[in-house]
């Protein structure tokens, strides 16, 4: 009879253990599918929305703006590089100060003329030249004969504080982006960047830029993580 006690006793162990190894398998892997489901989806729709549009160079700011400077650049410099970009897609290096090339207009209302625009916002020169010494945070050193850098992070900057002036305007952009007035906004500046939908060089993206905003501001939320980003000087 002792015999048999001990056999069944060993036998109850034996089945405790494989439960207990089988509940343990179980955690583990709905632990790892749990990992996998954060690692692998979440990140991955910022990563597809930054490599379709990229992020800015500059540094902090209101997310509201930045979403929509992004959404500015992917109707008009929808390149690879688009702070080096030039009108009708050829590259310059030397960003010391704005390329002033003028390259010829091949399609649409002003074909046949030449444009200067440049960068990743395709200003051009006569437009840099003043917004950049109304907005620029290095003014140009004439007395040296240094103009305005037109490095990436200062085209960023001479746009994102024109686009900050109310007076300028006449309307405050962010709260209009706040209030969900994104065709407003576009309609707004589309005497500015014309192919943003109200101008006369409507392109390819034109129509699903609305869309595009709201996929890059939530972009631009992710990464504020519940902090708001340091203004720039």
């Amino acid at each position: 009879m002792e015999h048999y006690q001990r056999k069944r006793q060993n036998l109850n162990r034996r089945k405790r253990l494989l439960w207990s190894g089988l509940l343990l398998l179980m955690l583990t892997f709905i632990g790892v599918r749990s990992c996998q489901g954060k690692s692998d989806f979440e990140p991955s729709i910022d990563q597809q929305v930054e490599a379709q549009w990229l992020p800015l160079v500059m540094r902090g700011g209101d997310p509201y703006i930045r979403a929509l400077m992004r959404t500015i650049s992917a109707s008009e410099s929808s390149y690879s590089d688009p702070y080096h970009v030039l009108y009708g897609g050829k590259y310059v290096s030397n960003l010391q100060s704005h390329p002033d090339l003028c390259m010829k207009i091949m399609v649409g209302p002003n074909q046949g003329k030449c444009s200067t625009a440049a960068g990743r916002y395709q200003m051009l020169k006569t437009t840099w030249d003043e917004k950049a010494e109304r907005y620029h945070p290095k003014p140009a050193q004439f007395w040296f004969w240094l103009p305005y850098s037109f490095e990436p992070e200062y085209q960023d900057t001479v746009v994102y504080r024109w686009l900050l002036d109310d007076e300028f305007w006449g309307v405050n952009i962010s709260q209009l982006l706040r209030e969900e007035k994104v065709d407003q906004v576009l309609e707004l500046l589309s005497g500015t960047w014309t192919s943003l939908g109200y101008g006369i060089e409507d392109n390819l993206v034109t129509d699903s830029l609305p869309e595009i905003y709201e996929k890059i501001l939530q972009n631009e939320l992710n990464h504020e993580n519940g902090k708001l980003f340091k203004m720039p000087p």
